[in-house]
């Protein structure tokens, strides 16, 4: 059974930054991309970031693109998301996902086994 559990949200001032962990188990984390969503109240869960499976190539949303940096550890299953220079339109519910194959992709049909979310919560 795939299991993908996010931690490291909580509430911060504008400006601050948060990271985030997520730590995959039942799958062979080494071969699949990974990516963040968010979803924000009343709107619908849009792509953040996404590695292809060796950590080699990302890939960002406009909006968190020199700001965000996603990072993943193969040995520890476990991807990242480095949130720096937080804004108010950053807050959120954070999704950590695993790509059906080894490179990134911006659509949701794209990933098959997804996190149960982490809020984020940017105070102006």
């Amino acid at each position: 059974q795939v299991q993908l559990v996010e931690s490291g949200g909580g509430l911060v001032q504008a400006g601050g930054s948060l990271r985030l962990s997520c730590v995959v188990s039942g799958r062979t984390f080494s071969s699949y991309a990974m990516g963040w969503f968010r979803q924000a109240p009343g709107k619908e869960r849009e792509f953040v970031t996404a590695v292809t499976y060796s950590g080699g190539r990302t890939y960002y949303a406009d909006s968190v693109k020199g700001r965000f940096t996603i990072s993943r550890e193969n040995a520890k299953n476990t991807v990242y998301l480095q949130m720096n220079s937080l804004k108010p339109e950053d807050t959120a519910v954070y999704y950590c996902a695993t790509a059906r194959t080894r490179f990134v992709s911006n659509s949701e049909s794209e990933y098959d086994y997804w996190g149960q979310g982490t809020q984020v919560t940017v105070s102006s």
